[in-house]
């Protein structure tokens, strides 16, 4: 049988037994044909122990001739690889496969494929560093696939080199626009690591209708907040309260306190009145304070001095008096306001003794 004709079957067994180039491969004989042969197929048949132990003799054994058994000795040490790989012994085969990479024999496409799988079982294994440093050097001569610049760029995530990561991640993006939700949710993270939250927060945006979970919502609105775009997260938790991602006690106060902050005041107050009116959240001192404070935002007069006074007379504070005195004053309500003031210096707040005397 022809070397090509061996190597035909090898490929039969996939990536780690895929046809090396022929292109200059010294002649083996037959008998190391018919052997290689021989593993190959008991490598088929899931006999990776015994197959594994064969392939390292003869590795062993033709290592040290001539340029013929020193190419035997890398296909030994390709069979080897595959049957360390069966078993689950990751490290091993990438440590046959770094053997097989140093003969001199092999070209240098065959040597690239073998560094491409090595790089894998590096990281199956563990060894992260080591898988980074062999794609990379692999990528020096190959564009690679967008799996391959996806797979990158999570190892690199993984050592928090967050600039490179960022970078393999952009170019993964370019050839794949609308990544599922586990490279979306990388990318968001990647990018917010490297300090590029904007491409963050669109990796986050792009990704949110396809969330079925709260978690991404509540992180692309942190984000938005923290980028100083307020309005952009409040919209974000609407639009995840509303398509029902977001719910409950805690996911509604947020949602009120977003619109407070983004500048829709009344909105705010109008989702706290309703939720205090149906018991959707309880009828709390705090939760008070804060419808007052959004009628007050808001500038409603009526409504923010009712609140603030109902806030008042339950909590019995000279500061909430105080700051319901001097809202009354800013907005030409002096009987209320000298009433406030009044109540609030008997509970022993400061009060400006020219405000009390104020007609």
């Amino acid at each position: 049988m022809t070397l090509r004709a061996v190597i035909g079957v090898f490929a039969c067994a996939g990536w780690l037994l895929a046809a090396p180039a022929l292109a200059g491969a010294p002649a083996l004989s037959g008998d190391i044909i018919g052997d290689l042969e021989q593993l190959q197929r008991q490598l088929q048949q899931g006999e990776h122990d015994s197959v594994g132990e064969r392939a390292r003799a003869q590795a062993h054994r033709f290592e040290g001739g001539n340029a013929a058994d020193r190419w035997a000795s890398a296909l030994y040490r390709q069979l080897a690889a595959g049957a360390e790989a069966g078993a689950g012994r990751h490290e091993a085969a990438a440590e046959h496969l770094r053997q097989a990479r140093r003969t001199e024999e092999a070209s240098l496409p065959q040597r690239d494929r073998w560094l491409r799988e090595e790089a894998r079982l590096r990281l199956a294994a563990g060894q992260t560093e080591e898988a980074v440093s062999l794609w990379l050097e692999w990528h020096e001569r190959h564009s690679g696939s967008v799996d391959d610049h996806w797979r990158l760029a999570r190892a690199l995530a993984e050592l928090e080199r967050w600039d490179e990561a960022a970078s393999w991640t952009e170019r993964a993006l370019a050839d794949d626009p609308s990544p599922e939700q586990r490279r979306q949710a990388l990318a968001a993270t990647v990018f917010q690591r490297a300090g590029r939250g904007e491409a963050a927060l669109a990796s986050l945006e792009a990704a949110l209708n396809a969330q079925v979970g709260s978690e991404a919502w509540r992180r692309a609105a942190a984000l938005a907040q923290g980028l100083g775009e307020v309005q952009r997260a409040a919209a974000i938790w609407e639009a995840g309260w509303r398509q029902g991602a977001l719910s409950g006690e805690e996911d509604l106060r947020r949602r009120i306190e977003l619109h407070l902050a983004a500048g829709t005041p009344a909105r705010a107050a109008e989702y706290m009145e309703a939720a205090l009116a149906d018991e959707t959240l309880p009828d709390t001192l705090d939760n008070r304070r804060l419808l007052a404070r959004a009628w007050e935002q808001a500038r409603d007069r009526e409504q923010a001095l009712s609140a603030w006074r109902a806030v008042s007379e339950r909590s019995e504070a000279g500061v909430d008096w105080h700051r319901l005195g001097l809202l009354a004053f800013a907005w030409g309500r002096i009987e209320l306001a000298q009433d406030a003031l009044q109540q609030a210096h008997a509970l022993g707040s400061e009060v400006d003794p020219h405000w009390l005397s104020i007609r």
